[in-house]
């Protein structure tokens, strides 16, 4: 006699219940890996909110007050740092130099970017050796640029003559003798041609990149249809290099804003010189005016900001639509 429960004991389990089990065992698998991924990400996220977010909290409470001197003073001071730096002659001069620097130093890196990018587009003969050459610039730091191209752009005159007016005079160019950097106005665009000797490079390596990336098919339509040289590159190379250009525009225009030891390196604190950088550091460390020191960190923050947000949100506009 077969027992009524022996045909239920051996039924098999029902597959519903089996998928089930198994999604459920995905979920709780996946549930574990973001659980790790997020510890692992976490001490990252905590230095950069603490080091960083809270920091620049701490700064703008500072630019409010009337700190002045080693003992802190978190006195409510409202605006007024802001205020009187816009009425400060010397920070117009600040402005007025970071403008210069910033239209000399981009403009001329990525129009000598892009011409050694064309260059080397070409298949020129020992590539790699010129674009190692081009790139070495970039390996070194502003204090070194910076003294070299203050031995290269020596103004003096006479038997203490050395660097480019040296060259001039014996290729007897002496009408391109001049006093570089220590020119009254136009001495910060002197110290931007040495930015650009070393960033021209990093913009070499962006357009060449891109350059290799068109396909070759649109160069030879262009052709066909009657295109010159020129034409090619205006019509069809340019409009396709323009996401390059805007994040060349946006990197280089950043490091204009924020240039310092550059400038401390060839000329040193010279207010012909003087760019916000440098006067936030004089206020606040020889000055000990701690509150308007903290007043023009914030005015290079949101400058900086307000060059970098708008990329980053057409670059991820972008990056979404694809």
């Amino acid at each position: 006699m077969i027992m009524r429960g022996e045909g239920t004991a051996n039924k098999s389990p029902h597959p519903l219940k089996n998928w089930i089990q198994v999604l459920n065992m995905r979920k709780l698998i996946k549930d574990k890996d973001r659980v790790l991924s997020v510890l692992l990400v976490s001490p990252s996220i905590l230095a950069v909110l603490i080091f960083i977010y809270v920091f620049i909290g701490w700064t703008v409470r500072v630019s409010l007050s009337k700190w002045k001197g080693l003992n802190p003073d978190y006195s409510w001071n409202g605006l007024t740092n802001y205020i009187n730096l816009f009425s400060d002659p010397r920070f117009a001069v600040d402005i007025r130099n970071t403008v210069i620097f910033t239209g000399v130093f981009v403009v001329g890196s990525i129009l000598l970017g892009f011409l050694l990018a064309v260059l080397l587009d070409q298949g020129l003969k020992g590539e790699g050796f010129f674009r190692s050459l081009f790139l070495f610039p970039m390996a070194i730091s502003y204090i070194v640029t910076g003294v070299v191209w203050r031995w290269l752009m020596n103004p003096a005159t006479g038997s203490r003559t050395s660097g480019f007016n040296l060259l001039f005079s014996y290729l007897h160019l002496d009408f391109l003798q001049n006093a570089w950097h220590t020119t009254p106005t136009w001495g910060i665009a002197a110290v931007a041609l040495a930015a650009i000797w070393q960033m021209s490079g990093y913009t070499m390596a962006l357009y060449l990149a891109g350059l290799r990336a068109i396909p070759h098919e649109l160069r030879e339509a262009a052709q066909i249809d009657g295109a010159s040289e020129v034409q090619i590159y205006r019509f069809v190379v340019l409009p396709l290099l323009t996401p390059i250009t805007l994040s060349a525009l946006i990197i280089l225009g950043h490091m204009s804003l924020k240039v310092f030891d550059l400038i401390i390196a060839i000329a040193g604190k010279q207010l012909p010189l003087d760019v916000p950088a440098i006067y936030m550091w004089q206020t606040t460390f020889d000055g000990l005016f701690y509150g308007r020191g903290a007043a023009i960190s914030i005015l290079l923050l949101i400058s900086v900001a307000v060059l970098i947000i708008p990329y980053i949100v057409y670059t991820l506009k972008n990056e979404s639509f694809k």
